[in-house]
């Protein structure tokens, strides 16, 4: 099942742009003279009490008792999985032709019961004379009585000998290692899910954590109309100043209903991936300010790690196997076939019993036959070289599977470490960027700065805010990725 995933910088663009455009029309109405009087439609529409400050939600991302977690999550989306139930069906059927090919070794017992009506004729009589007589005075007439009801059951028993040599032990082994193959299929679908369970997961954290920085933002839009009015009302600001202020507090107001909205369809997607009632209750178990876990480890050992360990690679090497022995039983048509029979017959009349008698008697026969025909090893060619190319192909996408794999964990080892370093270096990032606000909101309120500094100052904090939120988050989901490329969550 497909999912719509959110990008790590979906959020950061989504409240950077609407502060980046209040900034730009900040500095594009900086040229316009402070004694330049707005016309009137153009004056406040906001209350005096519009500039009061929201309460910042931090309980969205805080862990509570009781709430759900990364682990949870994954354990019940690859447990749902419709993927993994769909793989679940095809080793059902993997498994009944195991069935088959081991009922394929026991000897073949078949039965026949018939009973058929002859039409009635009067035979022609047989003269018989007696042995060294020549007369035919001396020969005697005989007729046989015809029999119209004819009852007949036989059993047979017959016994593959060639095939147990050339095409049973090969045709049972490909399907065991079918249906190999088909349950780390099974494993595969599940771990796939999980671990996409859990980045839904933390993507709604992060959502979540964007409100709160959507909160924070809109908070400092506030702040800023309020001190702009102020500065208004002395005489150190232009009504443009308190005009442009107001315009960053509607995106800012946008810009935190968007965010909302992102969380709402992010927690969709969670209750989508464990198939969860839209009534069931969700609050995080997980708390995205607790530091990380560090993994050791060289990009060469993960890498021959992930190539051991990797559900795909053993069912490729399971599917090649099940082909190459599939080969192998194909082969057993080039050459005669050779079985052993035997067949219990008890019937009225018997064929075997002269002359024909309307009474049930019973008769047996043993014997062995030897079987061949040039058209089935015609046939037998076309098979074994289709199986010989199916196993091929199936072994050089394996190798393009472990190439695959190589670049998956080099990609998310970078990954992690990227992520680790980005959440000290926006730690950094925040700090200074709450200090150079702090800086600038205290110069414009002593008329010693300009609105455009403060804006600019208030959209550096709010990136800021965002980008320690994408790494925190990128850091957890990076690990995610990497556990999935080693192959850690099938296991």
């Amino acid at each position: 099942m497909m999912r719509t995933r959110i990008g790590s910088g979906g959020v950061a663009v989504l409240l950077g742009t609407s502060l980046w455009l209040g900034a730009q029309a900040a500095r594009a109405q900086e040229s316009v003279p402070p004694t330049t009087p707005p016309p009137p439609a153009a004056a406040a529409t906001v209350t005096a009490d519009d500039t009061a400050p929201l309460p910042v939600p931090t309980e969205l991302v805080r862990a509570q008792p009781g709430g759900i977690t990364s682990d949870s999550v994954g354990a019940r989306a690859g447990a749902t999985s419709w993927n993994a139930r769909a793989s679940q069906e095809i080793v059902r059927g993997a498994s009944a032709r195991v069935d088959e090919a081991w009922a394929a070794f026991l000897p073949r017992l078949s039965g026949i019961g018939k009973y058929s009506r002859l039409s009635k004729f009067t035979p022609p009589a047989i003269s018989l004379a007696p042995a060294g007589s020549m007369s035919p005075g001396m020969q005697t007439a005989y007729s046989f009585p015809i029999v119209l009801d004819n009852w007949l059951l036989q059993g047979t028993l017959t016994i593959p000998i060639s095939d147990y040599l050339l095409r049973l032990d090969q045709s049972y082994t490909a399907a065991t290692r079918s249906e190999d193959a088909a349950r780390w299929d099974v494993v595969t679908a599940r771990s796939g899910s999980a671990a996409n369970g859990k980045i839904a997961y933390y993507t709604w954290l992060r959502a979540r954590g964007a409100v709160i920085v959507a909160v924070q933002a809109l908070n400092d839009q506030k702040t800023h109309l309020r001190d702009a009015r102020n500065q208004f009302a002395a005489g150190n600001a232009s009504k443009a100043d308190v005009l442009r202020a107001e315009t960053s507090m509607a995106s800012a107001e946008l810009a935190l209903e968007r965010a909302k909205n992102l969380a709402d369809l992010s927690e969709k997607q969670v209750r989508v991936a464990v198939h969860a009632r839209d009534e069931e209750p969700f609050a995080p178990g997980e708390d995205l300010e607790a530091p990380v876990v560090p993994i050791p480890g060289s990009v060469k050992q993960m890498t021959l790690e992930a190539l051991s360990s990797r559900p795909e690679v053993k069912s490729a090497e399971a599917n090649a196997e099940s082909a190459r022995q599939q080969s192998s039983a194909a082969k057993a048509a080039r050459y005669p076939a050779i079985s052993a029979f035997a067949d219990g017959i008890l019937a009225n009349p018997n064929p075997r019993y002269f002359p024909p008698a309307n009474l049930w008697f019973p008769t047996w026969d043993l014997g062995a036959q030897i079987t061949w025909s040039p058209n089935d090893t015609l046939v037998a060619n076309g098979a074994v070289t289709d199986a010989a190319t199916r196993a091929a192909s199936i072994e050089a996408n394996k190798y393009n599977t472990r190439d695959n794999i190589e670049v998956e964990v080099t990609q998310y080892w970078q990954a992690v470490h990227e992520a680790d370093f980005s959440i000290d270096a926006s730690t950094r990032e925040l700090s200074s960027a709450q200090e150079a606000y702090r800086v600038a909101r205290e110069l414009f309120n002593n008329g010693r700065g300009t609105s455009t500094t403060l804006t600019d100052a208030e959209t550096d904090l709010t990136r800021a805010r965002l980008d320690l939120l994408n790494s925190r988050t990128d850091a957890r989901i990076a690990r995610i990725r990497l556990e999935h490329a080693l192959g850690r969550d099938s296991r």
